[in-house]
């Protein structure tokens, strides 16, 4: 287990899913966070549930100055930063290329690309002037394949994995170190905000959610918020000291390819019990 004893974490998205996840897994490792959110009510609550060591701030990605903010008050507060946690995201509407508007397109790339872009930057200028820090941007398996999500979508993670890895290349000189993590299919908020659901058939959404995951991945359950945590949490540990430029792909083997042929199962149990 990576231990985080006296690091310094900024976490955007940890109101839910795959941010609160993380900002808990980082604070029972011994880290500080700073969970940033838009969900006020949602984001305070994660931060209190934290206790000391979990500071809450309303942060909208998209704005320049909210990023800043948010990692002025982790050096502010806490007189460093170690981490930079990049996972603040939005599925936004499944359209035809054709039919996709200028609007939604400009919107996810603000959220995913840009958001994650203005995170390395202002991390990056408190972690060059260190000499040390490490930051992760979340990903997708839409960023890697097709099919997984709208196209306005994958094409921001993908720019998001093109980016990590020339901010990497940059800054390593300076023992800053920049990685992604790709999930797959992870049974949170967002996935139900994809399919249109909102309130609370929103939130009665994820145990369906769930269930169909189960049978949607080669690993036969549904990916966690924990699951991908796990993965963060390496990341900006000091066992990783020697990795930059890596994208971990999470994905219960989700992007593996097809299933095998229903009858190369049998076979191979009859192999084993021969």
């Amino acid at each position: 287990m990576t231990e985080l004893n006296g690091k310094v974490a900024v976490v955007t998205g940890g109101a839910s899913g795959i941010g609160a996840a993380t900002c808990a897994l980082l604070v029972k490792r011994g880290a500080r966070v700073v969970v940033t959110d838009i969900d006020d009510e949602r984001g305070e609550k994660v931060a209190a549930s934290l206790g000391e060591n979990a500071i809450y701030l309303h942060t909208d990605v998209t704005r320049e100055e909210d990023v800043a903010a948010a990692v002025g008050l982790a050096t502010d507060r806490f007189g460093r930063l170690d981490a930079m946690v990049n996972n603040a995201g939005r599925v936004g509407s499944w359209t035809y290329v054709a039919d996709t508007t200028v609007d939604e397109w400009d919107a996810s790339f603000a959220v995913l690309a840009r958001s994650a872009f203005l995170g390395t930057k202002h991390a990056a200028r408190v972690m060059r002037a260190q000499g040390f820090g490490a930051i992760v941007n979340v990903s997708s398996v839409a960023g890697v394949r097709t099919g997984f999500g709208p196209h306005p979508y994958g094409a921001a993670k993908a720019a998001t994995l093109q980016m990590t890895r020339s901010a990497a290349r940059e800054l390593a000189e300076f023992h800053v170190r920049v990685n992604a993590v790709t999930p797959g299919g992870v049974a949170t908020r967002i996935t139900g905000h994809g399919a249109g659901l909102q309130g609370d058939a929103l939130d009665a959404s994820i145990d369906n959610v769930r269930k169909g995951l189960a049978s949607f991945q080669p690993i036969p359950r549904a990916g966690e918020g924990e699951d991908i945590a796990g993965a963060i949490a390496y990341l900006v540990s000091d066992d990783a000291s020697f990795v930059t430029g890596q994208n971990i792909v999470v994905d219960g083997g989700l992007t593996l390819g097809k299933a095998w042929p229903g009858n190369y199962r049998a076979e191979a149990d009859g192999v084993a019990s021969a």
